[in-house]
This record gives C-alpha cells, structure tokens and sequence, in this order.
C-alpha cells in the first residue's frame, strides 16, 4: 500500500490519531481516546468506513496507555498497515518564535517546545505526553512537530506587536502568535482553488470555528493578521474561553473579588465563553437548542458569538483590503447554519447576501458556496488539518 504517516494530536484528556496518504489524503483510521486519566477513559475507532468501534481502557489510563493500545490491539493483524508508516506528525499549538515551520523532533526540540508552554498553558504540556510516548512506541520512525502558529510567522509587525514597553517583547518575546494555523492554511489552499486563483493571489478571510476558533486576514496566500494572541484566550468568544476583554477586569476580580491569580486563569479560560454566557453548555449545538427553546441565556450567548465574530471578520477588511471571499471551517463554522446566517446578516454592508438553500445544504462533510450569485462570496469548506501534518512529517521521511 501506499506510504502513510501516522497523527497524533493530544489534548490534555484525550488524543486523537489518524493514519493519513499524505499524498491522497486518504485516511486509513481515525480514532480518538478521551477521557484520559479518568476512570471513565475510553478509545474508539474507525478504519476508512468501517462502523465505529469502541473500548474501555484501563481507569486513569494515559496517553502512553493508549497510543499502547493503538499499536497492540487496534493495529493487531495489519502488519501492511504498520509497515506503510514513514514518520510521525505531531500537533503542537506554540512554537512561538522558535518554530516556524515543521520540525524533526530531537530532546532539543522538546526543550523548545517545553519552553513555549507560557505560551499555550493548556496546550503543549499533553503535546509533550504524546510526543514522549509515541517516541518511544515507534522509536524508528521519524517524529515531525507541525505548529500551529507556524502558518502567522508571516504577520507584520504592527499585526503582531502589543503596545506595550519594547523590552517585553526584546526579552521576553511577548506578542501576538495566533493559532489552527494548519486550518487556515489547507482552507486558504482549498479556496483558492475554488476561486481559480493562484494561492499568492488569494484574499480571504478564514474563520475556523469550534470549541476553540480564530479569524485570520489571509492576504496574498499569507496571513498579515489572526485573532488569538500571545496565547489562545484572546480573539472570538469560544466555549469556554471569553475571547477579548477589558484587561482591568483582571485586577476587578483580584482586588475586589479577592480572586486568586488562579482563579483568575481558570475563570477565563474554563468557566467563559459560550458556557458563562448561557450558564448551562459550553457546546454551540447545546445553545442553538436553548435558543430554539426560548432559553433568553443561550439567546444572549448565539448573538454575542455572531456579533463578536461579525465584528472581526469586518475589521479584517482594513488588513487584506480587496477580500475575494469569508471562509467558514471547523466544526461550529462547518455545521452551523443558523450561525453563519447571523454572521452574514449582520455583514449586509460588505455585499454579503445570504443563499438559503445552499447554507442549509453546506453541513456534515459538505462543502460550498452559501451566497447569492451577486453577492460578496462566502464558502463552508470542511479543515483538514490531519492532511497537513500528514504532508509536513512526509517531508522527513528517510
């Protein structure tokens, strides 16, 4: 068979893998343990369109135990299938400056990767679990760390500088590093495609939407700016992370509230977003339904999304100057119409003219354009980023 790359994308509970032709893309299994380190701690698994199958791992299983039981169950009696494997690609959010494009991993890389944990607190501390132990379960192949800030090294300064005293970012390099670049790029290569233009002719704004979600003005083929920050906290409303705020309201909640620095991190990036505004779900399909039931709570959390995101899209304007189309992805941004339709009405001034039909008909795995003919363009294209780390870890192939 053709050659694969084994994926590994973790998460501080959970791991998701795939085994991916990078050349055609073709995903061969996918799967996804969570729940880890808990007694509950699961995996299951499809391979190409097999039914989904499912299993209990041992409680407070880790990502050791589960990568273990990739290779020792699930891949049990597929020796073609290990044997087409050519190198490992591994997820990580922040490279910060140290990375900018993918990486061989050696112990010097996981000590950069290590110090770009400020960075990504939440993030590239399970990077580290999952790259520790595929290392050492498949010790032969080469290991690749694709970043998913590599894709914004191109922002200009004035995108990626705070206004804050030079010798924060001179010595600590304190500024803006964006994230789900590997999403933003493949939609960026895939719209223009669709526009039948070359990539470095390209102008776009890509708007990757899920559970965590960025914007990023994508001018020429290169980002010139994206919303998430020094860490992924800032930007868009998300499901549990507030997005921008005023920064004062961090002493508010130290100095009146008597919260802890803490508290204070675990309220914004936990206990926020889409699950503080309505109170009961940090899932976007949980507040639709809240919506649809005439919950006000949920109704507060759907508009500020839309109007927070709208808000975005349109200020990118002044970045890309000439946009070609609004591309929506991930899996809020893939499935939801109700929301898409909110973000383009509110967009009216920009040409944006909403295709009923088509908006409806862009869900579970499809993609298209959702506006009217005369209308400023706007695309639902479904993110592959398993593809591009997939194709980044091919590069190191011996």
């Amino acid at each position: 068979m053709n050659p694969t790359v084994l994926v590994v994308n973790c998460g501080s509970s959970s791991l998701k893998f795939a085994i991916v032709d990078p050349v055609t893309g073709n995903q061969y299994l996918t799967g996804l343990a969570e729940a880890l380190g808990l007694p509950e701690a699961q995996i299951s698994w499809r391979f190409g369109e097999d039914d989904k199958k499912k299993a209990a791992l041992p409680a407070g299983a880790n990502h050791t135990v589960a990568l273990t039981y990739l290779e020792e169950q699930i891949l049990e009696g597929k020796p073609e299938l290990i044997k087409s494997f050519i190198a490992v690609g591994h997820r990580v959010v922040s490279g910060g400056e140290l990375f900018t494009h993918p990486t061989l991993i050696t112990d010097e890389v996981v000590k950069g990767i290590e110090q770009c944990i400020p960075l990504a607190p939440l993030h590239n501390p399970a990077h580290l679990l999952g790259i520790a132990a595929a290392r050492r379960l498949f010790s032969a192949l080469p290991h690749v760390a694709i970043f998913d800030t590599a894709f914004h090294q191109t922002m200009p300064p004035k995108a990626f500088m705070y206004p804050l005293p030079n010798e924060l970012y001179k010595e600590h390099a304190i500024r803006r590093y964006g994230a789900h670049g590997t999403s933003h790029y493949y939609v960026t290569t895939e719209a223009a495609k669709l526009l039948g233009k070359p990539m470095s002719e390209t102008n776009i704004i890509t708007a990757h939407l899920g559970n965590g979600g960025s914007v990023s003005a994508i001018k020429n083929g290169k980002c010139v700016d994206t919303s998430m920050g020094l860490t992924p906290l800032e930007g868009i409303v998300m499901g549990t992370r507030c997005g921008d705020i005023d920064p004062s309201i961090v002493f508010f909640l130290i100095d009146t509230l008597g919260y802890t620095v803490e508290d204070v991190r675990d309220t914004l990036n936990k206990k926020s977003g889409l699950l503080g505004l309505s109170g009961k779900t940090s899932d976007f399909r949980g507040v639709i339904e809240g919506v649809e039931q005439g919950d006000e709570q949920c109704k507060l959390a759907f508009d500020i999304f839309c109007y927070r995101l709208a808000k975005y899209i349109a200020s990118y304007y002044v970045a890309v100057g000439k946009v070609d189309a609004l591309i929506f992805t991930g899996g809020i941004g893939e499935n939801s119409m109700p929301m898409r339709s909110a973000v383009l009405k509110l967009l009216e001034g920009f040409g944006f003219v909403e295709d009923a039909a088509a908006n409806a008909a862009a869900r579970f795995g499809n993609s298209g354009l959702i506006t009217a003919a005369d209308s400023t363009k706007a695309f639902v294209i479904p993110t592959n980023e398993e593809l591009v780390i997939a194709q980044g870890a091919a590069e190191f192939a011996k």
